[in-house]
């Protein structure tokens, strides 16, 4: 009924160290949100180091510099990063969407931020815009709640 191929299904899927199923988790923060997203980073390596990870360009790099993660980088965000992003969620490679924003100062590429935004909305995909909910979710993601993701690939 939801078109669910347990063949590819199977194929696709990778499992870590843990046993627990790798997840694409992407992670894009504005200027403002940077520290913030580089703490929250730091907090949860335990976590996020074992699941693939991609990140606008600055973002990433700066998560690297305190992390020691490694992330797949695209371009910054203003450059077309968060377009690349986007073009990954709808080709349902990316599981998981940490976007700490800052909604009190609009970016000049403010359609692109909305269209993370929909895409996440049209392809069910769990996306955090502020501390409280990327929190969430990675406790979630630890307890293994996002396997059904699993069902989508």
């Amino acid at each position: 009924m939801y078109g669910f191929n347990v063949k590819n299904s199977i194929i696709k899927t990778l499992y870590n160290r843990e046993g627990s199923i790798i997840m694409n988790i992407a992670l894009i923060a504005h200027d403002a949100k940077k520290k913030l997203m580089q703490n929250f980073c730091i907090a949860y390596r335990g976590i996020l180091s074992i699941n693939d990870l991609y990140a606008t360009g600055t973002t990433g790099r700066l998560i690297e510099e305190v992390t020691n993660l490694s992330i797949h980088k695209y371009l910054a965000g203003h450059l077309g990063g968060e377009q690349q992003i986007a073009a990954q969620i709808e080709h349902n490679q990316i599981d998981l969407v940490i976007f700490l924003r800052d909604p009190l100062n609009p970016k000049s590429h403010e359609p692109d931020v909305n269209n993370v935004m929909r895409l996440c909305d049209m392809y069910n995909i769990p996306l955090a815009t502020n501390l409280a909910s990327a929190e969430l979710l990675i406790k979630s993601l630890d307890r293994g709640d996002l396997e059904w993701r699993e069902m989508y690939k």
